[in-house]
């Protein structure tokens, strides 16, 4: 029987991978208090085949990268110590383990923030007031010498996820977040090398890369980019020519992988797909490394975006949250759990189970059954 394009086998830089199957980044806010929880090294194990790529939830680079509650961190000897655990169970069952590093940016309110300051970011215009229902606090505009120190963060980030054990770093560039804000024209209204030109909107997200580069190897370093969505108020004039340059800028670099959100998912959180005039092909085809799509794919089209040439692995993010055997349930061509979206970045509310008087961390996020467990 001929093997599925998704199933088949893939060599991404020194790592040989079993199948073309990710585990895209997926906030599950069961990280209390910053700290990464014992209970993720059996989520994060369940999801792990042997061979198999796995994208960490989006992983704060410091004090200030937070937008959300109970966020993993990587910035602290206390994150390294509680990650290794769970990098272990990955690599105990032969999987690749990356840790996305962020930083929110304007994305926050000033009650998530150290001594309750403002939120940073390339601007001083916040997101709209209860958008999302929230009420997001007006950023600080980051100076020229801040900037710097927010790179050095993602340096030390990148140090500490190698230390803990990690694979390598995948640098959220996305989704509104801090260097999605750099990036879009709507949303840097810079005047000085930051700001401007395409080259200098992409400057500090660059910088960033290099700097990670140069801390951890290019072979440890992938990005994530969304250049077609406006999430958080954050869209640009021209996506495809934004994804194109950052493409043709990283590959200067040398990194291991480029992961794209295909433009039909420019509302991450839709359960429907839009069709729009834009595509990511020319950003495929302008990066030199590995390419990663994402955005809501089911078998029959991730198989059919393989095997066009249009992607070489595809990440999944609501269906592997759901099956923990994912791979096997598409070579099998089993039936698939439904998600519950109540549980997606907290415990059903409607079930009131503690957890050593938190919420229990079980509900939602490790009991989706395996495919030889029932349904």
């Amino acid at each position: 029987m001929e093997t599925i394009p998704l199933l088949k086998r893939y060599r991404m830089g020194k790592h040989e991978l079993s199948h073309r199957v990710v585990l895209a980044p997926l906030t599950r806010n069961r990280s209390y208090g910053n700290v990464p929880q014992p209970h993720a090294a059996l989520y994060y194990s369940q999801r792990t085949t042997n061979g198999g790529l796995l994208i960490t939830e989006a992983t704060g680079v410091s004090e200030t990268a937070q937008g959300y509650p109970e966020t993993p961190g990587i910035w602290t000897k206390e994150h390294v110590e509680a990650w290794k655990p769970i990098v272990q169970a990955v690599h105990d069952k032969g999987g690749l383990f990356f840790c996305q590093i962020w930083h929110v940016g304007r994305v926050s309110s000033s009650d998530l923030q150290p001594n309750g300051k403002a939120p940073i970011s390339c601007t001083d215009k916040g997101c709209t007031p209860g958008l999302y229902g929230v009420n997001w606090t007006a950023p600080h505009r980051l100076s020229i010498d801040e900037i710097a120190h927010i790179i050095n963060d993602f340096k030390l980030a990148a140090r500490n996820a190698i230390e803990a054990g990690f694979d390598g770093v995948e640098v959220h560039g996305a989704n509104g977040y801090l260097l999605d804000q750099f990036m879009k024209d709507t949303v840097n209204d810079r005047t000085d090398e930051y700001g401007g030109t395409l080259e200098k909107r992409c400057r500090f997200a660059l910088e960033v890369v290099k700097g990670i580069v140069e801390e951890v190897g290019a072979d440890k370093v992938g990005v994530r980019l969304s250049p077609f969505d406006d999430y958080m108020e954050t869209s640009d004039s021209n996506p495809q020519a934004l994804g194109v340059f950052m493409a043709e800028s990283l590959n200067k670099f040398g990194i291991s992988y480029l992961h794209v959100i295909e433009p039909r998912m420019d509302v991450p959180m839709a359960d429907s797909q839009q069709e729009t005039p834009h595509s990511s092909l020319p950003i495929r085809k302008a990066f030199k490394g590995t390419f990663i799509s994402a955005g809501g794919y089911r078998k029959d089209n991730g198989n059919k975006v393989i095997s066009e040439d249009r992607a070489d692995l595809i990440a999944y993010g609501r269906l592997f949250l759901a099956n923990p055997d994912l791979p096997k349930r598409f070579a099998v061509d089993a039936p698939l759990n439904k998600y519950n979206r109540n549980t997606f970045h907290r415990p059903d509310p409607t079930v009131f189970f503690f957890f050593e008087g938190k919420p229990d961390p079980v509900v939602g996020y490790t009991d989706y059954p395996f495919l030889d467990q029932g349904n």
